[in-house]
């Protein structure tokens, strides 16, 4: 096994978020893994959903992508599991083990609700490689698959404050928890950075994510109401399923929704919205698990942290709608804040 504090050399660019895949599934080399007890075929990959589940169009729909890659190539068996609600640790455990004792490898806990979880698990079964997206886990068989939301969204908030015409922008995001803190952060001060005049408007839907912060589009439709009759006319959603709610009522308000995680411009579910998608802070889950699956296949496991930032376009900001380039210096203006965050003279905030 390896560990690697930052993957600079694994080719798991932000375009992957885009692949798709039809391949068939099959089974990869033997495997002597005897942690269950019966020894068992090493079947391929397996990733358990944050809350929200597939069909997204974001975070957890980024890692799928990933899944098919990763299918696609290797001919991989694979499984992706749902959430269910309401779930406990224990009900997370037992999904978990499930899979690993089934004889997928990896697996990967998409969200860092797994983090108790896993914990309990990777140590059971030592000789299958486990991943967790957004937190870390310290064990010899974890790899923690951590990025710098941070950075993208500074990129988000230049975009913002470039695009805004009332000088007021917002930010929803779905629970109030350091995760989605960074997301925050860095947007205040891309938008401080590029246009000290405009106000960001924070809004959080819940404390909890039991309370349906991630995956309730009508709070974020209410929250994003609310800070257009604000006079907010770029709007920001850091809220996986909910942040859908904003970019509908940021449509029909004609105002700009900035997505995340995936280039929600081109999310299928999203089309009859994408005029009013602006851009999207990109987080290349889809690249992480992916690559997370590629270091198995090839007898060489990354564990520990790796951490995917600008650098290596773990995260970046899409381009995708046309309208993008024609707002009078916005491309380079986004441009300039990239080249500044690499080279270091941009330190972004992450509280």
């Amino acid at each position: 096994m390896r560990r690697i504090s930052k993957l600079t050399r694994v080719a798991v660019g932000v375009a992957s978020l885009a692949l798709a895949a039809t391949a068939c599934g099959g089974t990869s080399s033997e495997s002597s893994d005897s942690d269950s007890s019966a020894t068992k075929k090493d079947l391929g990959l397996a990733i358990a959903y944050d809350i929200g589940g597939k069909g997204d169009q974001s975070f957890n729909d980024a890692a799928y992508s990933g899944l098919e890659r990763a299918k696609k190539e290797f001919g991989y068996k694979t499984q992706d599991i749902e959430p269910t609600e309401g779930e406990t640790d224990a009900d997370k455990e037992q999904r978990l083990a499930s899979l690993a004792k089934q004889g997928y490898n990896p697996v990967i806990g998409i969200g860092f609700a797994y983090g108790p979880a896993m914990e309990a698990v990777a140590k059971d079964y030592p000789k299958t490689t486990f991943g967790i997206v957004d937190s870390v886990v310290e064990a010899d068989n974890v790899a923690s698959l951590v990025f710098a939301e941070q950075e993208a969204s500074y990129l988000a908030g230049v975009a913002a404050a470039k695009a805004t015409k009332t000088n007021t922008v917002g930010f929803i995001g779905g629970v109030d928890i350091p995760l989605i803190h960074k997301f925050e952060a860095g947007y205040k001060q891309g938008v401080e950075d590029t246009n000290s005049k405009v106000k960001v408007l924070s809004q959080y839907l819940t404390q909890t994510a039991e309370e349906g912060g991630f995956s309730s589009p009508d709070k974020g439709k209410a929250a994003a109401e609310g800070q257009i009759e604000k006079k907010a006319d770029v709007l920001y959603a850091a809220a996986g399923l909910s942040g859908q709610g904003v970019i509908e009522a940021a449509s029909k308000a004609k105002v700009w929704a900035i997505g995340v995680d995936s280039d929600q411009y081109k999310q299928e579910a999203l089309a009859s919205y994408k005029n009013s998608i602006l851009t999207s802070a990109l987080k290349d889950v889809g690249g992480s698990v992916y690559a997370l699956a590629k270091s198995v296949k090839e007898g060489k496991p990354l564990t520990g942290v790796q951490t995917f930032d600008l650098k290596v376009n773990g995260v970046g900001l899409a381009e995708s709608n046309p309208e993008f380039a024609k707002i009078a210096g916005l491309s380079a203006a986004v441009a300039k804040a990239k080249e500044g965050i690499i080279d270091g003279s941009i330190k972004v905030k992450t509280e």
